[in-house]
């Protein structure tokens, strides 16, 4: 069975393995306080071309999602997110576990739209009894959205627009950010989004880590604090030097954004095959999740060798898929899913 349901099905890059072993006896402080933390962060601010940033290294993307509306939020405030986000249909509820609610929008291609956020949060304060009701406080994106699809610098300007002038915070899901980054026709950047959010985060669990996700925050006052929110959530490894010694490796030298443009490269090798054999698709994705529409019959005998996400039915006779590549996937595997493809 060849594997395209997901991006975190290998393990980890042979160089971080490779670390991990050098380093195996090094004694460090703990939490995130020795010198492979520090290196990453140190690393990471040079990439964002700011000095002034704090970064913060956690396990996986649904803890950081929830340590940083957490620690964002106050306990009348909510966030507000397409309706297919990932906080709003695959955290099992996290969000609303730590007392928050997810205001949720109808998405276009899987994003948010300015004009809609300012419209939820118009209507908020212009009912007279807007202090009965949670209120709005923090946008949440993702750049791959949920749907593969990438925000460009003028939609997150106008997000931020719409942020500055309703006092909300801006924080933008990077689980896949390094697939995004690596998108053709892709127009943000590490230094952008530093510049333009409150907190994003890159993503290291799906991108060629064994786990870990690098929260980066410009925001003072969510700065403040933010390990007490870390420790509560249950989120600071006492191993902390695992995670930090995996992004320094992964960033170092550019090996992260050369993983992304490998799974980027063979998704538009996917896409191409399928729109060459006339395929439709759910939705147009520049990113390593592609969006298929298979006849059940050809689908069926395709999931006898490949496995893939199933995403939802089309109509009587046909559903839609998500084939995913990953910084490990093979070209050979690639080549044989087209083959098997054209044949029909």
């Amino acid at each position: 069975m060849i594997r395209f349901n997901c991006d975190y099905g290998e393990g980890a890059h042979p160089r971080i393995l490779a670390r991990l072993q050098e380093t195996n006896f090094v004694q460090t402080p703990g939490y995130g306080e020795d010198e492979y933390c520090r290196e990453a962060a140190q690393i990471i601010r040079g990439l964002c071309k700011s000095d002034d940033i704090d970064v913060h290294f956690l396990m996986g993307g649904t803890q950081a999602n929830l340590t940083v509306l957490a620690a964002a939020l106050r306990p009348w405030e909510g966030v507000i997110s397409a309706d297919t986000g990932h906080i709003a249909v695959h955290e099992t509820g996290s969000i609303e576990a730590c007392g928050h609610k997810v205001l949720c929008l109808p998405h276009e291609n899987g994003k948010l739209r300015a004009a809609d956020v300012a419209r939820l949060c118009k209507a908020h304060y212009d009912d007279a009894s807007f202090e009965h009701m949670v209120k709005p406080a923090a946008v949440y994106v993702s750049s791959p959205s949920e749907l593969g699809t990438v925000y460009s610098r003028e939609e997150l300007l106008a997000l931020r627009a719409v942020c500055d002038e309703y006092g909300l915070l801006l924080f933008l899901d990077g689980a896949r950010l390094g697939y995004g980054l690596a998108a053709p026709g892709n127009d943000l950047s590490l230094p952008f989004l530093a510049s333009t959010t409150d907190v994003f985060y890159i993503g290291g669990t799906k991108q060629g880590a064994l786990f870990g996700e690098a929260v980066v925050i410009r925001n003072a006052a969510l700065k403040r604090d933010f390990r007490y929110e870390i420790k509560q959530r249950g989120g600071m490894l006492a191993k902390g030097r695992l995670l930090g010694l995996q992004f320094a490796e992964l960033l170092r030298d550019g090996l992260y954004f050369d993983l992304s443009r490998h799974a980027v490269q063979l998704a538009m090798a996917i896409k191409a095959a399928l729109t060459e054999a006339g395929y439709a698709f759910l939705i147009d994705s520049p990113t390593n999740q592609q969006f298929p529409i298979f006849a059940d019959e050809q689908l069926s005998r395709l999931a006898q060798s490949y496995a893939f996400s199933y995403q939802c039915r089309v109509d009587e006779k046909r559903s839609a898929v998500r084939i995913c590549t990953s910084w490990a996937t093979r070209e050979e595997d690639v080549e044989r899913l087209i083959s098997d493809i054209r044949r029909g």
